[in-house]
């Protein structure tokens, strides 16, 4: 799966760390910044990775900020596109099964590396559910 991931200054080591792991999951990963440490907007990265998504250029993205909320406020500006801030597995697993999620939001502040690679390797690896009630519901959005 093509993975397109961005942060800000505060997520970067967490967005490094998840390259790595995405890679040796076998996942393409598309790096879109920041690729520094300095401090940075993360609406820019946001968009960008939910960009790439809503033009199919990635399969899935993720976001990564010091808490996920802002960045994850940007990615839904873009149209097309359900990120949804996460920060256990199963919040992970059920916006893809109900709300069929296509960007991941992760707040480096908040989860450890561990649970951000479980909840990553969920995320890309539940499918829609397709239940009519959820078609509806994700029409709706």
């Amino acid at each position: 799966m093509k993975i397109a991931i961005g942060s800000d200054h505060g997520g970067f080591d967490l967005k490094e760390k998840m390259k790595e792991h995405l890679t040796q999951a076998g996942h393409e990963v598309m790096d879109l910044g920041c690729h520094e440490k300095a401090s940075c907007d993360y609406p820019v990265f946001g968009r960008a990775v939910a960009e790439a998504v809503a033009k199919r250029e990635a399969d899935r993205g993720i976001v990564i900020c010091t808490t996920g909320i802002g960045i994850s406020i940007a990615a839904n500006k873009v149209p097309g596109i359900r990120a949804a801030l996460c920060t256990d597995p199963l919040m992970a697993r059920l916006t893809r099964e109900h709300n069929d999620a296509n960007v991941l939001a992760l707040g480096a502040a908040i989860v450890g590396d561990m649970l951000a690679f479980e909840m990553a390797d969920v995320f890309l690896s539940t499918e829609f559910s397709g239940g009519e009630r959820h078609v509806r519901r994700v029409g709706m959005l």
